[in-house]
């Protein structure tokens, strides 16, 4: 019961900040100097035009009503203008690209295979690489190993994405003519070329973020060895890797999954850098776009979608982390 009353709280806050950061997000953009009327009227765009544009845009209409329609679209779904020209928005709504004649939702779907398969992928080399090396400078505590993970994977978190992305094209691609140096292959078409041209993406974040995880590995499994219970189970007789394994990393994990869980939302609503340095068509360079060509729809849509991201994967990490120690339940 009490598990139960804790992930609905939970839950509920998780519905008031999406809430929040749609309405904020939609005031924000909406209320700048840029016109999206004007930008979808077009040139010349004379007074008549544009009063149309408005009016088919909802843009007419009062601040707290376009607000209304903006969430309750999230909801319901809404429409733009009215008889034969009527563009209907399904739900979840996040807005509608003029420009690209799409829905927001729609571009979102286009890009998201892209930047699923960047993130994921390299989520899931940045754990068991930080996790392992942490672990393995954690049971070697002050020896050369321990210093030499450690040192080595400061490096990497100290560089900048961009600089070794480049780096690796112009090494590794150019020079060696071992990896592709740019470019998308759907999983559909050949999931040996799509995961060819995804090595080096992987690696680059795995090696530029594996240090904080390696870290967050070694001072919380040290940590987690020197505490009593540990000692019991060795005086017990326990075998040292099921002490390890299944009493040490459980309890030491839980900073790092909530570290993991709100990294790889953050990376999902959008690696910007990753996706423009690799030239792949993700949602990063949909943001771009939307920002270059002052797409607001796209912007506050992506905006929003970035957030929903965030929000889903702090509430999953809660879960994971409360499912693991049972003491965070009552909390």
């Amino acid at each position: 019961m009490n598990r139960a009353l804790a992930f609905a709280r939970h839950a509920a806050t998780a519905v008031g900040v999406l809430v929040a950061v749609s309405l904020l997000t939609y005031l924000v953009f909406y209320f700048l100097p840029a016109d999206p009327a004007q930008l979808a009227c077009g040139k010349p765009c004379t007074p008549g035009n544009l009063l149309r544009a408005q009016e088919f845009m909802g843009l007419d209409q009062s601040w707290y009503e376009q607000c209304w329609h903006f969430l309750a679209g999230l909801i319901v779904g809404r429409s733009f203008g009215a008889g034969g020209d009527q563009i209907h928005c399904a739900a979840p709504c996040l807005g509608y690209s003029f420009q690209e004649n799409q829905t927001v939702l729609a571009l979102i779907g286009e890009r998201l295979p892209v930047t699923l398969s960047v993130t994921l992928g390299a989520a899931v080399l940045l754990l068991a690489s930080g996790v392992g090396l942490g672990l393995l400078a954690a049971v070697r505590e002050g020896s050369r190993l321990d210093r030499f993970v450690t040192n080595t994977t400061a490096i990497g978190l100290s560089m900048p994405t961009y600089l070794v992305g480049l780096l690796a094209i112009y090494v590794f691609g150019f020079q060696l003519d071992m990896i592709p140096v740019g470019g998308y292959v759907p999983f559909t078409t050949d999931p040996v070329d799509w995961a060819w041209h995804l090595v080096a993406p992987w690696f680059v974040l795995a090696w530029t973020g594996a240090g904080v995880y390696v870290r967050l590995t070694r001072s919380n499994l040290i940590d987690a060895l020197g505490q009593d219970y540990i000692r019991t189970a060795r005086a017990n007789g326990l075998p040292e890797r099921r002490i390890l394994l299944h009493h040490g990393l459980r309890n030491g994990s839980v900073p790092v999954l909530t570290y993991f869980g709100v990294e790889v939302s953050l990376l999902l609503g959008g690696a910007v850098i990753t996706e423009t340095v690799f030239g792949m068509p993700g949602l990063g360079r949909l943001m771009l776009d939307g920002v270059s060509q002052v797409d607001l729809p796209t912007v506050v849509g992506m905006t929003v979608f970035s957030a929903f991201l965030v929000v889903a994967g702090n509430l999953l990490v809660d879960i994971v982390v409360r499912v693991l120690d049972p003491r965070m339940v009552a909390r």
